[in-house]
């Protein structure tokens, strides 16, 4: 007589799963819009879009992860930040295109389920979302052993948003004069980790608990310090003036994110040191022995995401940022340029 074996004795447990997502259906359907309609739980979620509120709705999505930054949640026991991260990184490649987002669905996967490790992750999502103004529609959690390392997941972000056609923004009107507004950044975002956790901990000179001089927290914080989600503002923003161009800062930094909203012939001159940089890239900086050119090629360098706009609109465009919560000030311009080549200079 052979041995009976379950599917929870080859490590997966699909009631777990179940529980701990039904914990936290509150928090999930505290992200939900009008829009949203049924039930959780079924085998896909639904979602109504307000058809009338476009003359000409595009439809317009994105997907994303949150790299090897989650080595640092795993690191540090931090399990919440990440969820806002993994919404950040696709609600703000959304919004460059002027595109208001929706829904979003997450996937998370796991060797060993953790309930306490799903439902901080989860609600970090739902932070994210609401951050965002979309709604937390839908989801995967798939239990996978022997797949991931004990104590690790993965996870992967889905986004839905809709713009106006005759609204949409992607760079085709930008101009020679126009000028370049910088957003201010909330820290390194959720790019350029391999590297950060080389030069951070590579050496064995820092830890997680290590505070250096002029930080105010554990390195295991600061470096898990949320992506800024800008996309409040900047409907704010494309509500008030004129907005010709978005670029999300992201992995590239400058030189790889703003050209792909050029038109051709043009180039953007960035004024070095207008704005305030965080301590956090100095330090890798210093660490690293690393060339500015280095630095402006991998991060986001204090400017998460910037918007292009006519000068006589430049003013006004950074109040409106402000008064949303979001520091921006004028770092550059567009000029015009025959060499495609070098299309991000930058100046003193």
């Amino acid at each position: 007589m052979s041995n009976k074996i379950t599917y929870r004795d080859a490590g997966v447990d699909v009631d777990l799963a179940e529980k701990a997502i039904n914990s936290l259906s509150g928090r999930i359907r505290a992200t939900f819009r009008p829009e949203v309609i049924g039930k959780m739980g079924g085998f896909a979620a639904l979602f109504r879009p307000d058809w009338g509120s476009c003359s000409d709705p595009v439809l317009v999505s994105a997907t994303d992860g949150v790299g090897t930054k989650l080595k640092l949640a795993f690191m540090t026991g931090i399990h919440d930040t990440v969820g806002i991260d993994l919404v950040a990184m696709n609600v703000n490649d959304l919004i460059v295109m002027g595109a208001e987002p929706l829904f979003f669905l997450d996937y998370f996967a796991t060797g060993k389920l953790e309930p306490h490790i799903l439902e901080a992750v989860v609600s970090g999502i739902a932070s994210g979302c609401e951050q965002a103004g979309c709604s937390l529609i839908g989801g995967e959690t798939a239990e996978m052993p022997d797949f991931y390392s004990p104590g690790e997941y993965d996870l992967a972000g889905f986004c839905v948003g809709m713009v106006d056609k005759p609204k949409l923004i992607d760079g085709s009107s930008i101009e020679a004069g126009d000028v370049i507004i910088g957003m201010a950044s909330s820290g390194l975002h959720s790019n350029g980790f391999s590297l950060v956790r080389k030069l951070v901990f590579g050496s064995g000179a820092y830890s997680i608990e290590s505070i250096p001089a002029d930080f105010d927290k554990p390195l295991g914080q600061e470096l898990l310090t949320p992506t800024r989600i800008y996309v409040k503002p900047i409907l704010s923003l494309i509500k008030t003036v004129k907005v010709r161009g978005l670029a999300h800062i992201t992995g590239g930094g400058f030189t790889g994110n703003i050209p792909r909203i050029l038109p051709p012939h043009s180039s953007v001159r960035i004024i070095s040191g207008s704005w305030p940089t965080p301590g956090i890239f100095s330090f890798l900086q210093h660490l690293g022995s690393l060339e500015d050119s280095d630095m402006f090629e991998t991060f986001n360098m204090g400017i998460g995401m910037i918007a292009i706009v006519k000068s006589s609109d430049a003013a006004n465009a950074v109040s409106v940022l402000e008064r949303n919560g979001v520091s921006g000030r004028i770092i550059g311009e567009v000029v015009s340029s025959d060499v495609q080549k070098e299309r991000v200079l930058f100046v003193k």
